[in-house]
């Protein structure tokens, strides 16, 4: 099995998992607030990530050879799960899919400038066609447009930066596990924080809701960062798209969902970019000059052991 297709396979079992993780988000957003959550999922993926470190097949430790990259990820980590959050509280479930959809339109632009990835013309013209997709949600105009779509697209902006940095420090490193406890401790400590002040008790059945999505959330984010080590990241993202089946299942059958017509047509046209872009993934590469900032260079958040 080569990389690109192991690559494409675990990306396909990750949206299974962050589609299931995502629901109970929603679920839970109706009753708590954000760090609630978040800080006691995070405590849990804390406890897997030692756990599965332990095993003799991993063993490698929790250590990084990129602090600051480390560091850079984690706060984009911390900011896009609490937008997530508000973008389900406050839209469909499968609008928020169409933002996410945004997500290799921004890791092709990404890419370039972080990774030194060349991303061709053609796979720019079908990133573009992507955003038209966007546009369909707003069928009468900006009028319609409402807070959550604002949170919804941050999310997307700093969950794609927060895998684009996961794709840099993969480079560097092959402790994958690493690049899900890092993220997960920041937001168990920025979540911790505020949680006195929100904090409301909860039921056992809600903690258990909070159990599987922190079992949900480690084995994806485990995987997606596998995945970036064997694929481009602008590759992968579209990949994601096979979410919006999910989305739209566990939004008919848990929340009594029907996406509107101009949802449909925003995904088609979304996954149609998308599809173009995995097909580009396997055209032979020619010219490849990296998209330049002039003197300035990523590397520099690396830390050399």
């Amino acid at each position: 099995m080569n990389s690109v297709t192991l690559g494409a396979g675990l990306v396909v079992v990750y949206t299974a998992l962050i589609s299931s993780a995502d629901a109970i988000t929603k679920l839970i957003a109706s009753d708590y607030a954000a760090p609630q959550l978040f800080c006691l999922s995070g405590l849990i993926v804390i406890g897997l990530s030692i756990a599965a470190d332990r095993h003799p097949s991993q063993r490698k430790g929790l250590h990084t050879t990129c602090p600051r990259a480390m560091a850079v990820r984690s706060v984009a980590t911390v900011l896009a799960a609490v937008s997530f959050f508000q973008a389900f509280r406050a839209l469909p479930f499968a609008q928020v899919f169409v933002f996410i959809g945004l997500m290799p339109i921004l890791a092709g632009l990404m890419s370039g400038i972080i990774l030194k990835e060349y991303v061709r013309p053609a796979a720019w013209v079908a990133l573009m066609a992507g955003f038209v997709g966007i546009l369909c949600l707003f069928p009468s105009g900006w009028s319609a447009v409402l807070p959550g779509h604002g949170y919804a697209l941050a999310a997307s902006v700093l969950g794609t930066f927060s895998m684009v940095m996961a794709r840099f420090i993969g480079r560097y490193e092959s402790n994958s596990l690493a690049q899900v406890f890092y993220p997960n401790l920041a937001i168990f400590l920025t979540m911790g924080v505020v949680l006195p002040f929100v904090w409301k008790p909860m039921p056992l059945t809600d903690l258990g809701w909070v159990v599987a999505y922190a079992a949900l959330l480690f084995g994806a984010r485990w995987l997606v960062v596998v995945a970036l080590r064997l694929l481009a990241a602008h590759a992968v993202t579209p990949l994601m798209n096979l979410q919006f089946v999910w989305m739209v299942g566990l939004g008919v059958v848990a929340f009594g969902e029907i996406p509107a017509p101009g949802t449909y047509l925003g995904v088609a046209i979304v996954i149609g970019s998308g599809l173009f872009l995995v097909w580009d993934q396997f055209m032979p590469q020619q010219d490849c000059r990296p998209l330049s900032l002039g003197k300035f260079r990523f590397s520099r958040f690396r830390t050399d052991p």
